[in-house]
């Protein structure tokens, strides 16, 4: 058994890891509400928007927008692939599992008929190890990130779409459940899927606020009337989807992080609290068989006087 010298200093530095991965729990908690907070802030722009999708939704057989499945404007058959990790670790199995799913997407495909644009460094330094042809690795976006910090990776992503150099861009993020479970998922976002603006649409009619607006509109409902090309207002409406589409992604796994760290860190918690009880225990054992030990010799001693 260790002395109670080396059971002391190990209680002590236990404590210390204990403080430490408390506050990161705290810290991941509040930036993890401030991250549900932004995505559930969107319904908003939802709210005004519903009206327009609606009515282009109607008329979408009229459109000859290369953003749109079934206008095909490229021959060759290579895809892009959007990662969303974190920068830094500590935080579960948050990384691993959407990086594992996107390996296993890409499995038995040729290197030559994809490419990767990685968000984080773990997924930069994951993705690196397989081979892959990463176009660019956006490093630097912070966790408390808006819309004009993303411009960069969401203008690269259209514009590499619109280049014709490929004909399928998907995006692997982490959905937000809970604070609990986090799902990963890898989503089409281009070219968009007809089927997929008409079930936004049921989507968005299932908030109530907007269900109240959906039985007002079809009371009273007024038709929008487009002046100059439709294609070319449909595709700058598609270029705003597309971008809030990876806005809401990032939001979604930067929630998702903050929840896999905070429950990381409170195991963590948790674990260092049964650790320091079990070595107390030992402590106090310690103690006692020396104790024990003084008394027997005591008696021992006064035994041999005797």
């Amino acid at each position: 058994m260790a002395g109670t010298k080396e059971i002391k200093q190990r209680i002590k530095s236990v404590k210390n890891t204990k403080k430490i991965t408390k506050a990161m729990e705290l810290v991941a908690a509040s930036k993890m509400k401030r991250a549900i907070s932004k995505a559930l802030s969107g319904r908003l722009y939802a709210n005004y928007s519903w009206d327009l999708l609606t009515s282009i939704s109607e008329r979408l057989d009229e459109v000859n927008s290369p953003f749109f499945a079934g206008n095909k404007i490229v021959d060759v058959e290579k895809s892009l692939f959007v990662l969303i990790t974190s920068n830094g670790g500590l935080c579960g199995a948050y990384n691993s599992q959407i990086i594992k799913k996107l390996i296993s997407s890409i499995k038995g495909i040729d290197t030559k008929n994809f490419d990767v644009i990685i968000v984080g460094k773990k997924g930069d330094n994951a993705m690196r190890r397989t081979g892959s042809n990463i176009v660019a690795s956006f490093l630097e976006i912070p966790d408390n990130s808006n819309l004009s910090d993303l411009m960069p990776l969401s203008k690269m992503t259209i514009d590499e779409y619109k280049s014709t150099k490929y004909n399928k861009v998907y995006i692997a993020y982490t959905d937000f459940v809970s604070a609990l479970t986090q799902k990963a998922h890898i989503k089409q976002i281009l070219p968009i899927k007809k089927e997929d603006v008409k079930e936004l649409i049921d989507e968005l009619g299932e908030n109530n606020v907007i269900k109240e607006k959906h039985r007002e509109t079809k009371t009273n409902k007024v038709p929008y009337i487009f002046e100059g090309d439709m294609n070319t207002i449909v595709e700058s409406l598609a270029e705003k989807l597309v971008r809030m589409q990876i806005y809401h992604m990032i939001l979604e796994s930067s929630a998702s992080e903050q929840s896999s760290r905070m429950m990381a860190m409170k195991n963590a918690s948790e674990a260092a609290g049964e650790m320091i009880d079990d070595l107390t225990l030992s402590l106090n054992k310690a103690r006692q068989a020396g104790i024990t030990q003084e008394i027997s010799e005591i008696s021992a001693g006064m035994a041999s006087v005797n």
